[in-house]
């Protein structure tokens, strides 16, 4: 039998639990499903997902190769300025939801500050790709080494550090009706 590791809280020891392949429908002992939640239970397995977005950056490797051999060095963009205050108004919104998340000490406060780093990077990347030469380009590499990726490296911080804080959300699906080795029962 296999036995998984939990550590309940921080500072408590770990306790060894016994797999619970019971749980499992016929055939996927082992394999690992998805829980509930947006997917639903059993409604796809993990390996289907997990193989699915592995071709997915497969399948855009030739078409990051058509891009760089076909896209013109420059463009004329009729709506410039509003891809622009678009992006800025989620980053706003993005860090907002993340303080407020934050400050409340709700554990999805995580999950904002991922997306707002991956905007912040995002817009740090298109500012100096697309600055003119000169003072625009030095501008946007100042803004961007000062800013925006200090910035969005604190959000990769917090993103990382809301996963493993003990209030972390648990799956209750997989961890349902376990009990450890030290032969007490489940409750109920």
């Amino acid at each position: 039998m296999v036995a998984t590791v939990i550590r309940p809280h921080r500072g408590a020891p770990p306790r060894l639990l016994p797999a619970r392949e019971d749980l499992l429908p016929a055939g996927r002992v082992g394999r690992g499903l998805v829980g509930p939640g947006l997917l639903g239970p059993g409604l796809l397995g993990r390996g289907l997902v997990g193989w699915g977005l592995v071709g997915s950056a497969a399948a855009l490797v030739p078409w990051i190769w058509v891009l760089a051999n076909t896209l013109p060095s420059t463009a004329t963009v009729s709506n410039w300025s509003t891809a622009w205050v678009g992006l800025d108004a989620m980053e706003a919104a993005a860090l907002l939801g993340t303080g407020v998340l934050f400050l409340r000490r709700d554990p999805r406060y995580g999950l904002g500050a991922a997306v707002a780093g991956t905007l912040l990077a995002v817009d740090a990347w298109l500012d100096v790709t697309t600055a003119t030469p000169g003072t625009g380009r030095v501008l946007a590499i100042m803004l961007a080494a000062g800013l925006e990726l200090p910035l969005a490296t604190l959000c990769a911080t917090l993103a990382a550090r809301s996963f493993t804080q003990p209030g972390a959300m648990i799956d209750a699906w997989v961890n349902s009706d376990r009990q450890s080795l030290d032969g007490s029962t489940p409750d109920g």
